[in-house]
């Protein structure tokens, strides 16, 4: 469930501890021998219902079961040729042997990015577009989103209970919007669920929102501590946010940390949330190919370059970190000595042990045509689309690792040899 929290951090010698460990040199860690083996098509869906893009998935408390946040068989539920969203649940719940036992969100998430599922079983899940047309979305000025009738709540807050391309270039993040554009209705939202689907709670205006205390625009994880606090990583693509919000249980804004740069607790795409056993929250500063580990108040602590580019984290209950790299040496050509896959190593020290390399292959090359990408397998000929490998990731109880994959649109299994 993304999330072991046993004990605060405790004294300034432990903070400083981890600040020396902040050194560790940005030198690839491809070389780590890989002890899984890969289990295609495990998950199964209805006959008639490809998979689409995955982002997101996550284990429930009892480890029974495996969350998937999927994109409605293609890379968003919204069809924006027609303006018309999807009906097909969004959000998967499969059990051990791969049988989908569960789904909703129908209708109501247009790009399900991250999830986590919290102590109790509740179901979050990051929404990380809006529903405006494409030259409203493209204009980047107005007076701010409409509220859509969906509970938009106050700025920045929870709204009540309601009843019921992927980032592609990761450098190439373009001017940021000074305002949501005034027609998106839908979108930019955290949402709560409880098992069973229902609505529970919604931080974030309808549609998006940029301003200092408000959320969200492009929301790309959530996670809850011990105490119920809200945790949003916030900052994917043209943004002129990349951050952490923090907020009550009851989703009122306790405070921010964090803006765009490159300097220690300063974010250039903040792409993944996870926390270890002593509290201390983990952040995917994928942009800036590393892991920035802070305490509960945005305190820095440390800086990780050794888990390469972070799309997706995952800290299991041994303290075990994995890190899912989606995107080096394809969608981002200049982090290209470094392979992607997920790379696996203990919290209490730093070192990665393990690594799963891009079941897909490694040598794909990506370019620009016609202002999209363009990816290229090693034998000439088209490669899969999106990032590629898994960029989301999941550890069940007898430590089988799920790999959420936006590219090749689907869940892959890993077990150990």
């Amino acid at each position: 469930m993304k999330v072991v929290y046993l004990a605060p951090i405790v004294g300034i010698v432990a903070l400083l501890g981890w600040r020396a460990q902040a050194q560790a040199p940005a030198t690839p860690t491809n070389d780590a021998p890989n002890t899984y083996q890969t289990i295609e098509n495990h998950f199964k869906l209805p006959a008639g219902r490809t998979w689409g893009s995955t982002s997101a998935v996550d284990i429930s408390p009892d480890g029974r079961f495996i969350w998937v946040g999927e994109r409605c068989g293609t890379n968003s539920c919204l069809d924006r040729a027609t303006n018309q969203m999807s009906q097909l649940p969004s959000v998967l719940k499969f059990d051990q042997a791969g049988t989908l036992v569960a789904g909703f969100g129908a209708g109501l998430l247009i790009f399900p990015h991250g999830i986590h599922v919290d102590r109790q079983g509740n179901v979050w899940v990051t929404d990380g577009q809006d529903n405006a047309p494409t030259p409203a979305r493209g204009a980047g000025a107005g007076a701010g989103a409409a509220g859509g009738g969906r509970g938009a709540g106050a700025p920045g807050g929870a709204a009540p209970a309601a009843g019921a391309a992927a980032r592609g270039q990761g450098g190439g993040r373009g001017p940021a919007p000074t305002a949501p554009p005034a027609a998106a209705t839908m979108g930019h939202q955290v949402f709560k669920f409880s098992p069973e689907g229902k609505v529970l709670m919604t931080i974030g205006r309808a549609g998006g929102a940029t301003g200092p205390t408000e959320c969200c625009w492009q929301p790309n994880d959530v996670i809850t501590n011990e105490k119920g606090e809200i945790f949003i990583a916030e900052g994917h693509g043209a943004n002129p946010n990349d951050r952490i919000l923090k907020y009550s249980p009851d989703g009122k804004l306790i405070k921010t940390f964090g803006k765009r740069g490159s300097g220690p607790g300063e974010f250039n795409g903040p792409h993944a949330l996870a926390f270890d056993s002593r509290g201390r929250l983990f952040v995917g500063d994928r942009s800036n190919n590393r892991t920035q580990i802070f305490d509960q108040e945005g305190t820095f602590i440390a800086d990780w370059p050794q888990f390469s580019r972070p799309s997706g984290l995952f800290i299991d209950r041994n303290d075990m970190l994995y890190s899912a790299d989606s995107e080096s040496g394809s969608v981002n050509p200049a982090h290209g000595a470094w392979k992607r896959g997920i790379r696996i190593g203990s919290v209490k020290d730093g070192k990665v042990t393990t690594f799963i390399p891009d079941p897909s292959g490694q040598g794909v090359t990506f370019a620009m045509q016609d202002g999209k990408p363009v990816l290229t397998g090693p034998d000439g000929k088209p490669g899969p689309g999106g990032t590629l490998a898994a960029e989301g990731v999941a550890v069940d109880q007898q430590g089988n690792i799920y790999g959420a994959e936006v590219g090749p649109r689907k869940v892959q299994k890993y077990v150990k040899k």
